[in-house]
């Protein structure tokens, strides 16, 4: 951890301790998880979810620019359901291990985590506590909301989630949105171009996000984990799911960003910390020792 961010590190963890700040987990987060089987890295950023649905191969340069594009591109040959089977692979029948980010999080007491990713390590880590699950929607019928809820029973990988309705959520219980889905308890993926472009208009309109998280999240500041903000898609989920943050919103932890994203980091109000969830955990580590001491 540099120097420099030692006063940026305790104003995370101060906050992450008394429920101000929300992290926000990004593709990164999932740096060095790998099939158990294996040793593959498990498919998390654009370019390597790509290459996995697409067997290794590379697609055309137009496909490569984002993952959105390349599964929309395959549904609209193989259909909707292929790209659905190809996460469930990745995700759900996949035996991966073990996350550090993921496990410290769980050990925090978090009232509210938002994972952008699909896989369900986040959930895995949460098993032994009871809490509420949001899932993005997109494209669906019979419903005017964008979102799906589960209450977890907290008995472990074996426990049970239960789909329920807006006014039967515990709100005393942690919640971890996964705005782009998730294939547990059942597969629902934010995943092609028509996919994010239903998701995205649903959030602008108020319908992607349950009423007791929108009044949760008021003046909440936030933590970016391992997002890149390259790409419109992962911009503009973001801003609709941090409305209402504080001013300043909170950090995102960069070890590089280019003016892109730095850009828009000062227009939303993010403050770019330049280290990555190592740091921040030896910070807490670091803390924990002090006051065992």
């Amino acid at each position: 951890m540099a120097t420099d961010n030692a006063s940026v590190f305790a104003d995370i963890l101060a906050g992450l301790a008394d429920g101000s700040v929300v992290p926000y987990l990004g593709a990164r987060a999932l740096d060095g998880v790998v099939d158990a089987a294996n040793g593959r890295a498990i498919p998390a950023d654009s370019d390597s979810l790509i290459l996995a649905m697409n067997d290794g191969r590379p697609m055309a340069p137009k496909l490569m620019y984002e993952f959105p594009r390349a599964a929309m591109n395959v549904e609209l040959k193989r259909g909707r359901k292929a790209v659905s089977k190809f996460l469930d692979r990745t995700y759900r029948d996949t035996v991966w291990s073990a996350s550090a980010p993921h496990t410290w999080l769980a050990e925090q007491n978090l009232p509210y985590v938002v994972d952008s990713n699909r896989d369900t390590l986040l959930q895995k880590a949460y098993a032994e506590r009871p809490h509420t699950l949001i899932v993005g929607l997109a494209r669906i019928g019979g419903s005017d909301y964008r979102f799906k809820l589960f209450q977890h029973d907290g008995n472990g990988e074996g426990g049970h989630y239960q789909a329920i309705e807006q006014g039967e959520v515990d709100v005393t219980l942690p919640v971890l949105f996964k705005p782009l889905g998730t294939p547990l308890p059942e597969s629902y993926y934010i995943a092609s171009d028509a996919d994010f472009v239903d998701y995205v208009t649903e959030l602008m309109g108020g319908f992607g996000i349950p009423a007791f998280v929108k009044r949760m999240r008021q003046g909440k500041r936030y933590l970016l984990l391992g997002l890149p903000l390259t790409r419109d898609t992962e911009r503009m989920v973001l801003s609709d799911i941090i409305f209402g943050a504080a001013r300043p919103s909170g950090w995102a932890l960069m070890p590089t960003a280019n003016d892109k994203e730095l850009r828009f980091l000062a227009r939303m109000g993010l403050q770019r910390v330049p280290a990555d969830i190592a740091d921040l955990l030896a910070a807490a580590a670091a803390d924990v020792a002090l006051e065992s001491a």
